[in-house]
């Protein structure tokens, strides 16, 4: 987290863990408020990579699910890199500042991503950063939204998945009233105050439910490389191309689309527990004999309690209603919440 702004963000009563906004004093209170209201977060616990050059469209299109020449100066896409094996190493959203590619995935895989991207720029005309730290990034979410950026004077993006850009910053379209924005540190504080006036400033955790409960997941350290696209329906979301060449994992991928072999499908659901529930957790289910048939991929506190959570489960006992456990055999059952989007 750049220092100045986590001492502007310390001053106006953010709880700073890890460089990341824990809560502004009240986590069950912003909690709520994100249900109806309108809330806004810092994200600079989510690392940013970007890549530019003469060659970037052709080496971002070599090693991506999705197709990177369909990028525009002003469009935003779901991306993914996968191994050989077609398993995701990380997921992100991609959009295009200036000259850059943009990547912005989960903090605790940048630099493993990044270096391994490196590895294969060879002689391309291509170069790669950490670009975390560059500049501010947040999120505002609600049906306020749009009033706040127009009174920050930041642009905003005519359909989802646009990006527009102003003197102000950049403004980046994730749903019908989900923005990322993009600002110098040293307008930051200008814009966040003004931001203030219509949206509640929250803790990170808030984001993270805003954004399972949308069914979007996150690959982070402990769930790169358990899944392929599909089993987080990353194909459902729009962040793998099917008519597209070659890229690491192509094939596993596209056979698993076309021959029907896909067993599990991630599913947005509930958990009482006063215990968390993280990432890569293992999940049962009582037709597996014991076996591990699932696994956690994000979790967060829910508004009424407990948890919710994404989670990928074998099909066949989703659709069988058997009881799905967390952490062994006969742990605590989730329970499966109406997906945010229809599944194939």
């Amino acid at each position: 987290m750049i220092p100045d702004w986590q001492d502007f963000l310390t001053r106006h009563g953010a709880r700073i863990e890890n460089a990341q906004v824990r809560d502004f004093g009240n986590p069950k209170d912003e909690l709520a408020s994100a249900q109806t209201g309108t809330v806004m977060a810092d994200l600079s616990q989510l690392g940013l990579l970007a890549f530019s050059g003469e060659d970037v469209t052709e080496f971002l299109q070599n090693q991506f699910t999705n197709d990177v020449r369909h990028l525009h100066a002003d469009g935003a896409a779901w991306n993914g890199y996968c191994s050989a094996k077609g398993r995701l190493l990380a997921n992100f959203l991609m959009w295009k500042n200036g000259a850059d590619n943009c990547l912005q995935m989960s903090g605790d895989i940048r630099e493993e991503m990044l270096k391994r991207l490196k590895m294969f720029i060879l002689r391309s005309k291509v170069k790669g950063r950490d670009a975390t730290d560059e500049n501010v990034r947040l999120v505002l979410s609600g049906p306020g939204s749009k009033d706040a950026l127009n009174e920050a004077g930041l642009p905003v993006p005519g359909s989802v998945m646009k990006s527009s850009t102003n003197a102000q910053g950049q403004t980046v379209r994730i749903g019908e009233d989900k923005f990322v924005l993009v600002v110098t540190p040293e307008h930051a504080p200008v814009v966040w105050k003004i931001l203030a006036r219509h949206a509640r400033p929250v803790g990170t955790g808030v984001w993270d439910w805003l954004r399972l409960a949308n069914g979007i997941p996150m690959i982070t350290a402990a769930t790169k490389e358990e899944f392929v696209p599909q089993m987080i329906n990353w194909e459902v979301l729009g962040g793998v191309s099917f008519q597209k060449g070659c890229y690491p994992g192509q094939e596993i991928v596209a056979r698993t689309q076309y021959l029907g072999k896909l067993k599990r499908r991630m599913y947005l659901a509930h958990i009482d527990s006063n215990e968390a529930p993280l990432a890569g957790d293992v999940l049962y289910s009582s037709d597996m004999d014991g076996q591990a048939s699932g696994m956690v991929v994000n979790a967060a506190p829910a508004p009424e309690g407990g948890f919710d959570l994404l989670a990928v489960a074998q099909i066949e006992s989703v659709a069988s209603n058997q009881p799905i456990h967390w952490k062994s055999a006969d742990g605590p059952v989730l329970a499966l919440k109406p997906q945010p989007y229809a599944l194939p």
